[in-house]
C-alpha cells in the first residue's frame, strides 16, 4: 500500500540515479530530499570510501541505518539510499515504514554512469566493474525485489524522465488507495 504520508525510499545498486532523482522527485511532490551518503559523508567529515577503509563495512552500515531512521525521523519526502542498505536486518525493518522504490539499472549502463567515480566505491573496486556488479546484485536483489512497491528501470533514460514517470505512478496509486 503507498500512501501520500509515508516517505519515498529510493534502493538500487550503485549508478542506478538515486542521488539525481531524489531531489527532483522530492520538488514533484511538493516536499524534501536527503542523500545518506551525502549526509554521512558531511556529519563525518570524510568520504564514504574512507569510513570503509576506517571502520569496514559493518561501521558504515550501522551509520547508514543511523542516518535513515533520522531522516525517516525527520519527515523527509525522498530518500536516497545507499545500495547496501538492505544488506541489514535494521535498515530493512526502517525501510518498511517507507514506500520503497527500487531503481533498476544494468550492470554495463551502472559502469558506464560511473565511470571513473567507482574508485570511490569500495565494493565496486577491482579489474572488473561488471563482475562486481552482478557479484553484488545477487546477494541484494531478493531484498530489493522485497522491499519495493514500485519498480523502474533507468537504463538510458534522465533523471528528469525517471522523476516525471515515478511522481506520476506513485500519485496515481495514492489515488487508487484513497477509493
Amino acid at each position: 500500500m503507498i500512501s501520500a504520508m509515508r516517505p519515498v525510499a529510493l534502493i538500487g545498486m550503485p549508478g542506478a540515479g538515486k542521488s539525481a532523482i531524489a531531489p527532483l522527485l522530492a520538488e514533484r511532490l511538493a516536499g524534501d530530499a536527503d542523500d545518506l551518503d551525502a549526509r554521512i559523508e558531511a556529519e563525518a567529515g570524510r568520504p564514504v570510501a574512507r569510513l570503509f577503509a576506517e571502520g569496514g563495512e559493518a561501521a558504515f552500515r550501522a551509520l547508514e541505518t543511523r542516518a535513515l531512521e533520522q531522516a525517516i525521523d525527520r519527515g523527509v519526502r525522498v530518500i536516497a539510499c545507499g545500495g547496501g542498505i538492505v544488506t541489514v536486518d535494521a535498515s530493512r525493518a526502517l525501510l518498511r515504514r517507507c514506500d520503497v522504490v527500487w531503481l533498476e539499472v544494468t550492470p554495463a549502463e551502472a559502469a558506464r554512469r560511473l565511470g571513473d567515480d567507482v574508485a570511490a566505491r569500495p565494493l565496486l573496486a577491482g579489474d572488473d566493474v561488471t563482475a562486481r556488479f552482478r557479484f553484488l546484485l545477487r546477494g541484494r536483489e531478493e531484498h530489493y525485489r522485497a522491499l519495493a512497491v514500485l519498480r523502474e528501470s533507468t537504463d538510458g533514460r534522465t533523471p528528469d524522465e525517471i522523476a516525471d514517470t515515478l511522481a506520476r505512478r506513485l500519485s496515481a496509486a495514492v489515488r487508487k488507495e484513497a477509493r
